[in-house]
């Protein structure tokens, strides 16, 4: 009779644990979708048709995270979204590679995440070397301008190496993307429009540190410190 008890615990704890991750798997597939929905309104991203943008809440379990309001890791990774020039220019969008953002240390008053705080953001955002050459040739009014890799950076600002035809004079030059604060600014001399800038729609007292041209495209780093997410840069 012992025996048979301990087997008839053993399993409805077995079934009661399989339980409680089920929806605790549930909640935190819920609360991932909606903490996508919040950031794709406030911030803009995946607001392309190919686009996508994915937030996922790290570490289990959620239940548990969720009730004391307190998260250790959140993911959240947009791809494929477009801004449009700060001076509204005729085919000025630029469009995003990839933003990723790490946040550490997530408060939140509710679950709707809409006043979460973070201690700490770091991340990056990529754009490609086609993204940027397609740019710069329709606001540049040119042919065909390539932008690829240039040796060397300065702190911020990302070399690039820029060839082409401006009305019908070859182009080759160097040129520059600066990132500070939340504004890409990108310099090409010769081009029809030499300097575009982009504001990049990023959490509160979140900006970018550091850019560097890869193999793949330009990398920029994100760090930002007492991040509030329920406002933004727009004042939305």
């Amino acid at each position: 009779m012992g025996r048979r008890w301990v087997k008839v615990l053993a399993i409805t704890v077995v079934v009661l644990a399989v339980l409680f991750t089920a929806a605790d798997r549930i909640a935190v597939h819920y609360a991932d979708k909606e903490a996508a929905r919040l950031a794709r309104e406030k911030y803009d991203y995946g607001n392309t048709t190919d686009g996508s943008l994915d937030v996922s809440v790290k570490g289990f379990p959620f239940l548990t995270q969720a009730a004391g309001g307190d998260f250790d890791h959140v993911e959240l990774t947009a791809q494929k979204f477009y801004v449009d020039s700060t001076g509204n220019r005729q085919g000025g969008y630029l469009t995003v590679d990839r933003l990723h953002l790490d946040l550490r240390g997530v408060t939140v008053s509710s679950l709707t995440a809409r006043s979460a705080e973070a201690n700490l953001v770091t991340g990056t955002l990529t754009l490609s070397y086609a993204q940027l050459s397609d740019v710069v040739t329709r606001i540049g009014g040119s042919g065909p301008i390539r932008v690829s890799q240039a040796p060397g950076s300065d702190g911020q600002a990302a070399r690039l190496k820029v060839s082409g035809t401006v009305g019908g004079t070859p182009l080759n030059s160097t040129g520059t993307l600066l990132a500070q604060g939340d504004e890409l600014s990108l310099t090409v001399p010769g081009a029809g429009r030499a300097t575009s800038s982009w504001r990049i729609g990023l959490p509160q007292n979140v900006g970018f540190t550091a850019a560097r041209s890869t193999a793949d495209g330009v990398e920029i780093s994100v760090v930002g410190h007492q991040v509030s997410l329920g406002t933004s840069r727009f004042g939305g």
